[in-house]
């Protein structure tokens, strides 16, 4: 297939995994009771962040190494990568057992929780392989299958079966989704070179990945934490009905950053790191320069047409408890816009392998969302979660464009 119609197609696929999710959040306004929405949203935020603790940000040096090394070897690798994933899920999967015990989670939800937990991780992982062997259109496929396909089945489904609206099928409907993913991930991957499979477990490689990974994986929590704790901060403040309108905006908001990873970072990245590798200062300043133009453009877009749009769909849920909220959502897409532009400094730091200022900005990012929010609690009430979390996202924006700005030229390779 030509590159145009590849790229076409992707954006198609990506373009339907959004439509599809936000056609779920929707309908799950509309059909389901606010505190079972609510439920959703505190389950969802929980199972994406303890996740990144089960990957430990291993792929942050896996996706450079398996970029630059012999693609008869990584079978091998993914290979050492899988047994370090065994060893994490048997270090974190008992201590989850804390989330029910403490009251954070309901404990019904836990049968929902461990194998949406295991399959998401692993279809995020498949995700990233694809992205990072220059497989993007296998990975909007993929993507399309684990947050898509299940999310219209689902949405038809409750429409056109009211006794189907329930917060227990809309679990069901997302754990069969993303086991099929996986499914389709594995399947592609299949035709590997097997033969590195044969070596020993390189343990040093393992190692080394987990020196590298480490502190990415503190600033990722750090990071992520934001995305979990605004939640639950939000309902200890208002409440379940509450929640679930911060839920719905947020979803909205969200749409940004998923048409961002579609239509522009997917592409860019992989280029950015090779280019990089190689030492090339000009095809690298260029590729950035379009990177910032793009990503620009398309947040700009995205925000005013959220905005417009959202008002017209909030009338049609007909319920009170979004519409009385109705404030958030400026500030969640403020705090996504905010977010997008910061990952183009990012993703310049990281094909250059400037880790440092990523992880340091990110470890501040948790400290400086919890102090905006008490401060800004008495001005603005329940807004200040998500005002504080526009806060921490500028906050890194600034901080990555200086450290970007402070690198000085491509090493020439020997």
């Amino acid at each position: 297939m030509p590159a145009p119609a590849k790229r076409l197609l992707n954006l198609i696929l990506r373009a339907a995994t959004l439509v599809s999710k936000f056609a779920l959040i929707f309908v799950l306004a509309k059909f389901l009771e606010p505190a079972e929405v609510g439920l959703y949203g505190l389950l969802a935020a929980t199972v994406l962040y303890v996740l990144m603790a089960l990957g430990f940000d291993f792929y942050t040096f896996s996706t450079r190494e398996l970029i630059v090394t012999d693609r008869r070897n990584w079978a091998g690798m993914l290979r050492d990568q899988g047994v370090f994933y065994g060893i994490t899920y048997t270090a974190l999967f008992p201590l989850c057992l804390l989330l029910f015990w403490l009251g954070l989670l309901p404990w019904h939800l836990a049968v929902w929780f461990f194998p949406l937990l295991a399959l998401e991780h692993l279809a995020q992982e498949l995700n990233r392989l694809l992205v990072a062997i220059s497989e993007p259109l296998w990975a909007s496929a993929v993507l399309f299958v684990r947050s898509g396909a299940w999310a219209v089945v689902a949405t038809l489904w409750m429409w056109l079966d009211p006794g189907q609206r329930s917060l227990a099928f809309v679990l069901a409907a997302w754990t069969t989704g993303v086991f099929a993913a996986c499914g389709l991930g594995v399947w592609r991957m299949r035709n590997l070179d097997s033969a590195s499979l044969r070596r020993a477990i390189d343990w040093q490689w393992i190692r080394q990945g987990i020196r590298i990974a480490f502190p990415f994986v503190l600033a990722t929590l750090s990071l992520r934490a934001l995305y979990t704790v605004d939640r639950y901060w939000i309902e200890a403040l208002g409440g379940l009905e509450v929640l679930a309108a911060y839920v719905l905006f947020v979803g909205i908001a969200n749409a940004i950053m998923s048409f961002l990873d579609a239509a522009v970072f997917t592409f860019a990245y992989p280029a950015l790191i090779a280019t990089a590798g190689k030492g090339d200062q000009t095809a690298f300043d260029g590729q950035m320069r379009r990177l910032g133009q793009h990503t620009l453009a398309v947040t700009a877009g995205l925000s005013v047409a959220a905005i417009l749009c959202a008002g017209p769909v909030i009338d049609w849920l007909d319920r009170p408890s979004y519409s009385q909220h109705f404030t958030l959502l400026y500030w969640t897409v403020l705090a996504a816009a905010l977010f997008g532009l910061s990952m183009v400094p990012h993703y310049g730091l990281y094909a250059r392998r400037k880790d440092r200022p990523i992880i340091l900005s990110h470890l501040a990012s948790l400290p400086l969302f919890c102090i905006a929010t008490l401060a800004l609690g008495p001005l603005l009430g329940i807004a200040a979660v998500p005002a504080a979390m526009a806060s921490a996202f500028l906050f890194l924006l600034l901080a990555k464009l200086g450290a970007f700005k402070r690198c000085g030229p491509l090493a020439v390779p020997l």
